[in-house]
């Protein structure tokens, strides 16, 4: 199966070459091709004439989307048309990924994939821009909704609180919102399953569990062996950041389980098998 991978440079992206190693790649990093560059999107998927697209290139900084939406729009949505109508001419399936801020976090439980999206910012709304693209252009399509990703190559926040309390910065992390932390290579994993069992449809994917940022923090030092660093928690308004987030982003893989798939492991065990295989971490 030959598999074309945009965004192939970023945290998802290098997760997803090496979960989809054994397939034929085309693994095309953002200085490679600019999505938003329709003529360029078209040509690359037309010349490569991949079996199936992995449509991970995103601007997923969600205060920097707050404070440019033009960018964002351009990016998540127009850059996810381009990458859709490139498909469309040969049928190409495309697996998108979208995010937990498709919601408003009003709901007491976790989401399922059929709730009706109602995000709170830009990030979300261009997101879920990309994803109404999709479905528009599309007739095999994958949407995978996921969430607190982290892993290799990539800023997150898992290394932003080591970094803070190796340096010794005073920890403030929010506790009143709640959601799921995902590694990039388990959610990658899950992935290449989907697109080898052809199973299209909207999914959510992400680690079992969920967690306040306050409590992700705490579990982090006590892994890392920095337990005894004090983290202060505080509220979402006291942290005053540009773009709303929901309360609860948690979600459900309903779609993932009714396939018969078992629940990607626990939270808490992809951060300690994260933190104990990272040089320096």
């Amino acid at each position: 199966m030959k598999v074309l991978i945009t965004g192939a440079g970023g945290m998802l992206g290098q997760a997803l070459v090496q979960a989809l190693h054994s397939q034929e790649l085309i693994p095309l990093s953002h200085q490679v091709l600019d999505v938003t560059d329709g003529s360029a999107v078209r040509t690359a998927i037309q010349k490569a004439a991949p079996d199936v697209v992995v449509h991970a290139a995103a601007w997923t900084s969600v205060d920097g989307c707050e404070g440019d939406p033009d960018r964002a729009f351009s990016i998540n949505a127009v850059g996810t048309r381009n990458v859709a109508l490139a498909c469309q001419p040969r049928g190409t399936p495309c697996c998108y990924v979208s995010t937990d801020y498709d919601f408003d976090g009003t709901k007491a439980n976790p989401y399922l994939e059929w709730d009706r999206p109602n995000p709170l910012s830009v990030y979300g709304a261009s997101k879920l821009a990309g994803e109404q693209e999709i479905r528009s252009h599309l007739d095999r399509f994958w949407i995978v909704r996921t969430s607190w990703l982290y892993g290799p190559g990539g800023r997150h926040f898992v290394g932003a609180i080591l970094d803070k309390a190796k340096a010794g910065d005073p920890l403030r992390v929010v506790d009143d919102q709640i959601g799921s932390p995902t590694l990039t290579s388990d959610l990658a994993r899950a992935l290449a399953r989907l697109i080898r069992a052809q199973a299209y449809g909207t999914y959510h994917l992400t680690n079992a569990g969920a967690c306040s940022w306050y409590d992700l923090a705490l579990k982090i030092l006590q892994i890392a062996g920095l337990g005894t660093i004090p983290v202060k928690a505080i509220s979402s308004e006291d942290l005053a950041r540009p773009a709303k987030r929901p309360q609860n982003s948690r979600l459900r893989n309903f779609c993932w389980e009714a396939l018969g798939y078992p629940p990607l492991r626990s939270w808490e065990k992809a951060l300690e098998a994260y933190l104990h295989s990272e040089p320096g971490r």
